[in-house]
């Protein structure tokens, strides 16, 4: 498939001067709902992914390949643009090379490679460290190496902010910014000074994840020249709790006609291209 048309309508929102908050999606569904409601951009995180495909918690327990092939699944399913958070890179700045390459193959407009030091260590229980800058900037080197489309976008993430404190995330962003990463995912910034004091060292375009409420404006985070502001990954959850609800409610002898919540026959033709289906059912099977 060609993923071209997608990371250039990505790169035009870094390119512009507007922040959006991009949908959270986990399927193809989910992707076609987010494409349909108008959402810029899609986002597809490590945990999202670990919850979809092993239906386990954020651990890194998830491999390349996994993920690299639930992110192809949504990517074929329509023409949303895809940021995806590729975490560590599943390893050194070997493995970093190798991550964008596949991902890049499984039609990502964009991803993230961050500093933190994953999968956990012996003895670090519940303290999250980070790895050296000079390691991040190596990382941030080699993802850009397994680039081969100038148009995907490739972010260096830190949440350094909340593990090591401003001063160190400064100095982690403009070694990334000098790696020559695209933009900036910043994790854990909550005050317009700690947002301001990182705007004055680099002048890429933000990502921001976890963000406060003190700056969860829009107008405010354009003029900062945060381009992407996340919302959570609340689909995946209400998704799961409208599962639950349904199967207990089955369970408990609700009949189907009286479940609620259920999409319309017309949603779910609507969102599965029935349509589409149909004619071409018609145009290969009809046997005339």
């Amino acid at each position: 498939m060609r993923w071209s048309e997608r990371r250039t309508r990505f790169r035009a929102l870094f390119a512009g001067d507007r922040c959006v908050h991009p949908g959270s999606v986990f399927d193809p569904l989910s992707a076609r709902i987010a494409e349909e409601l108008g959402f810029e951009a899609g986002m597809f995180a490590g945990s999202v992914a670990s919850l979809t495909v092993l239906g386990a918690p954020d651990l890194i327990v998830l491999t390349l390949s996994e993920f690299a092939e639930q992110a192809y699944r949504i990517n074929r399913a329509g023409e949303l643009p895809l940021m995806v958070d590729a975490d560590h890179g599943y390893g050194n700045a070997l493995n970093v090379t190798r991550t964008v390459e596949e991902l890049e193959a499984a039609g990502v407009s964009g991803l993230s490679i961050e500093d933190t030091l994953l999968p956990q260590s012996f003895g670090s229980l519940d303290k999250a460290q980070l790895i050296s800058v000079e390691e991040g900037a190596g990382k941030m080197r080699a993802a850009l190496a397994g680039r081969r489309d100038p148009k995907l976008l490739i972010a260096g993430r830190t949440s350094a902010v909340s593990i090591a404190g401003v001063d160190d995330a400064m100095r982690r962003i403009a070694a990334y910014e000098a790696a020559g990463v695209d933009a900036i995912f910043l994790i854990g910034v909550k005050t317009k000074e700690q947002l301001q004091a990182l705007r004055g060292v680099v002048k890429l375009p933000f990502i921001l994840g976890g963000a406060g409420p003190e700056i969860a404006d829009l107008d405010y985070l354009s003029g900062m020249g945060v381009r992407l502001c996340l919302q959570s990954h609340a689909p995946i959850m209400a998704a799961v709790q409208a599962t639950y609800d349904t199967l207990k409610a089955l369970r408990d002898g609700t009949p189907p006609k009286e479940l609620k919540g259920i999409a319309t026959p017309d949603t779910m033709k609507r969102l599965t291209r029935a349509a589409d289906y149909r004619m071409w059912t018609e145009d290969f099977l009809g046997g005339s």
